[in-house]
């Protein structure tokens, strides 16, 4: 239970605010996370991790000299937000390239996702590896699903360190991929975490047993067993991994024991006496192993082994300099800080010039969300109560959040002088970073690409808007995974796309074809009903899903009829 904490919902804000000034040789706070607060040398490749808080040394604890160059933060086991993301890797950034690494989340996935096109496309070439160490969560023939738990590390490690020797983009990212290839991790819980504020735990373990294959955020494991002796524990995660080996590993392995919370140190050293011995038995040689809290979860009772397969130069990298708030290896040469104001000016926006006629269009796309809010503030109860019967409940509340944070973002726009892209742009990331979750993450990237998509159109008529749409469900298909038939918003977005080509290619005005469009979008949202989700949190309560419609694709669908309807006037 966590005892130290003032309001619940600024835990996470406030814990890496007293991070960063006990640490500021390390690091440096910017809006979204920190990044380190000494100077890198200019056209160096960026690595930039992150995920949500709770897991210190993880994410923001491993930001110094050899190792990342930023931490983008979330909320307390919740994604960073794709802004949150953009705003670290701009600071961060040195011109060599960004590297983005984090574990295999779904919330992660899109967040850093949608950043990484941002980014991309504003000429900052990033690419991503993902970290998929936990052989709990999917099996050998799905490695590509698996979770990033306390493997982490390794693949951090060696990406930062090649990053520091002034390795290029390709050759870091390279090895990142090299060396997730080549972990495996396990991990046991004997009792969950407690979020600040809450009274019960987030799932329970009967006395005298243990979940085996935790994960991170507080999720179960996959089986319970009687407590076993400490022996017989080691000897279960060591055989279950080894049992895991990576193709190609040869006999020279880093192992890593890491407490998630409230196991003692004493305890890890224990459990690593009887892994140092197994792994000898086997005939393996222990490269710099490392024993303690390396990414925890909160106050959880529980432990993982990590066991990373290296040969001669991922060895070379797991044992380079690095220096940072929570991990330390040799002798880092000391740096110049970073002059005060330098990285706020990094983070400045630039409003890019705008003629007149784009002026007004940005008028009218604020106005435009003030109609979307309307709807929102109308329905967000219903919204609520529909996300509850098989999910969480709390698509009305982050629906509200999310177009209120657009529309001041709108409004503030057009005081600045921005045109329409820019103004649905920056309202877009805000409305993903305030809503959170995968919703507020849809809407961001939908909006952005409908943006850039109907801002090079040569005029705005029926073609234009049916090609933006387009961008929008191609957009949110990419980085989202969804399909038809999953019952998700898609289930609205695709045939309302489909019904704006078909009118395009007639030659219907704008104003009837988003009419008729819009009775498509409200006909597929009731549709939804009879689907039975495939993805998102409704998947595993898929039962009492059937017989009710998805709150996304409702709150979709309402929206483009008030927006339809806002033409006529």
């Amino acid at each position: 239970m966590t005892r130290v904490f003032d309001k619940p919902e600024e835990f996470a804000e406030k814990a890496i605010d007293g991070l960063v000034a006990a640490n500021r040789q390390y690091v440096a706070r910017v809006d979204g996370g920190v990044v380190r607060s000494t100077v890198s040398p200019e056209g160096s490749v960026a690595l930039v991790i992150g995920g949500g808080s709770g897991h210190y040394p993880a994410f923001a604890g491993l930001v110094g000299t050899g190792l990342a160059a930023g931490s983008a933060c979330g909320n307390l086991f919740a994604s960073p937000a794709a802004s949150q993301v953009y705003r670290v890797v701009k600071a961060a950034n040195r011109g060599g390239g960004v590297l983005l690494s984090y574990g295999n989340y779904a919330g992660d996935v899109l967040h850093f996702g949608q950043a990484q096109e941002r980014l991309n496309a504003e000429g900052i070439e990033t690419r991503t590896v993902v970290v998929t160490d936990d052989i709990a969560s999917a099996s050998k023939d799905e490695i590509h699903k698996r979770r990033g738990i306390a493997g982490d590390l390794t693949v951090f490690k060696v990406a930062g360190a090649a990053a520091e020797r002034g390795d290029s983009l390709d050759e870091v990212e390279r090895l990142a991929i090299k060396a997730n290839d080549r972990t495996r991790s396990l991990g046991v819980a004997f009792g969950s975490p407690t979020l600040p504020g809450a009274h019960e735990p987030l799932f329970s373990v009967p006395t005298g047993q243990f979940s085996l294959g935790l994960g991170i955020h507080g999720e179960p494991g996959i089986s319970e067993h009687a407590h076993p002796a400490s022996a017989d524990l080691a000897e279960l995660l060591v055989t279950t991994l080894l049992d895991d080996r990576p193709e190609g590993a040869g006999d020279r392995v880093v192992v890593l024991v890491n407490g998630l919370g409230t196991v003692k140190y004493e305890e890890l050293f224990v459990l690593y006496g009887h892994v140092d011995r197994l792994l000898g038995d086997e005939g393996l040689t222990i490269v710099e192993p490392e024993v303690g809290e390396l990414v925890t979860s909160l106050d959880m009772a529980g432990l993982s082994l990590t066991l990373f397969w290296v040969d001669d130069e991922l060895e070379t990298l797991w044992s380079a300099p690095a220096d940072t708030p929570a991990f330390r290896k040799g002798n880092a040469e000391p740096r110049e800080r970073i002059p005060e104001g330098a990285l706020q000016e990094a983070l400045a926006v630039e409003v890019v010039p705008a003629s007149d006629v784009e002026k007004d269009a940005a008028r009218v796309a604020a106005g435009l969300f003030e109609v979307v809010r309307s709807v929102v503030e109308e329905h967000e109860e219903e919204f609520g109560r529909i996300d509850a019967i098989a999910g969480d409940g709390d698509h009305g509340i982050g629906m509200r959040r999310g177009i209120e944070a657009a529309t001041a973002a709108a409004h503030r726009a057009v005081d600045d002088g921005c045109g329409v892209e820019q103004l649905v742009t920056l309202a877009a990331a805000e409305w993903s970073e305030k809503a959170g979750g995968t919703s507020g993450a849809l809407w961001g990237i939908g909006l952005t690409a409908f943006a850039q998509s109907f801002a090079s159109a040569a005029q705005p008529d029926t073609a234009a808007v049916a090609a933006a749409s387009r961008a929008a469900l191609d957009a949110v298909q990419r980085l989202g995974k969804a399909e038809v038939g999953d019952k998700t918003l898609i289930d609205v977005l695709s045939p309302y796309v489909d019904s704006l080509d078909a009118q395009a290619r007639d030659s219907v005005a704008p104003v009837a074809a988003l009419h008729v469009a819009a009775d498509v979008a409200i006909a597929a949202a009731d549709a939804t009903s009879e689907l039975r989700p495939k993805v998102g949190r409704a998947r595993p309560l898929a039962e009492k899903s059937i017989g009710h419609p998805d709150a996304g694709a409702v709150s979709l669908s309402l929206i483009l009829a008030a927006l339809a309807k806002e033409m006529d006037s």
